[in-house]
């Protein structure tokens, strides 16, 4: 659905608003770029964000979130905290772009917090749905890429982006089963939306990966 709840155009007349999940290490943020970029080659105005944050009170809460403030207050606080960003994102960021036509490319997005929080704090789905309807107001992404690679692969190559001497933060410190699980979650949310999401083998090479999602995003909104 688009953010006025109507179904995805295929041509370029309506912005569009695309969403790459997906556990450690997939890579979101370099194909969010990349995606960008052939956006604004085919003369598509796009803007690039990401969650936790995209607006100024939103990274002020993933600053807190990733160091691990809230930790001890657990994950149904935790997930509130996502929540409360996530409002101002969309009121500050992604609702105006949209409006304004710009198409939005999100580094992660609502499927996040139902991977992880999930996962890590086995909260109600009751609650989780509850809270998505609050904070989306009817609004979800038109197309999401869950990119997918095993755990271990993930964490490695979290573990090399950081800078030397860098502590992992709140979620890339969590155990090895937590991240199969969420792993587990992401492929579960795409099966159950298999409109809108699609899965991509993350652990190719990043630019098989770019044209993977490329060729799906040209196909789905006719751009090619």
């Amino acid at each position: 659905m688009t953010s006025n709840g109507q179904p995805p155009s295929a041509g370029r007349g309506k912005a569009a608003f695309i969403t790459l999940e997906g556990g450690e290490g997939g890579g979101k943020s370099t194909q969010s770029k990349a995606l960008a970029e052939r956006l604004r080659a085919a003369g598509i105005d796009v803007l690039t964000t990401r969650e936790p944050g995209g607006s100024p009170v939103a990274e002020a809460i993933r600053e807190a979130l990733l160091a691990g403030t809230f930790k001890s207050l657990g994950t149904k606080v935790e997930a509130l905290l996502f929540a409360a960003a996530r409002i101002d994102h969309l009121d500050t960021t992604i609702k105006p772009a949209l409006e304004a036509g710009t198409w939005v490319v999100c580094d992660r997005f609502h499927d996040s917090t139902r991977a992880y929080q999930g996962s890590l704090g086995a909260l109600d789905p009751g609650f989780l749905d509850l809270l998505e309807r609050v904070t989306l107001a009817g609004i979800k992404p038109d197309l999401t890429f869950i990119l997918d690679l095993p755990a271990k692969t993930g964490l490695l190559r979290a573990a090399q982006r950081r800078n030397p001497g860098t502590p992992p933060d709140r979620f890339e410190a969590e155990s090895l089963d937590f991240h199969q699980k969420l792993r587990k979650a992401f492929r579960e949310i795409a099966a159950n939306e298999p409109s809108r999401c699609v899965i991509v083998d993350a652990a190719q090479p990043a630019d098989e990966v770019a044209k993977a999602i490329w060729d799906t995003v040209s196909g789905r909104f006719g751009l090619g």
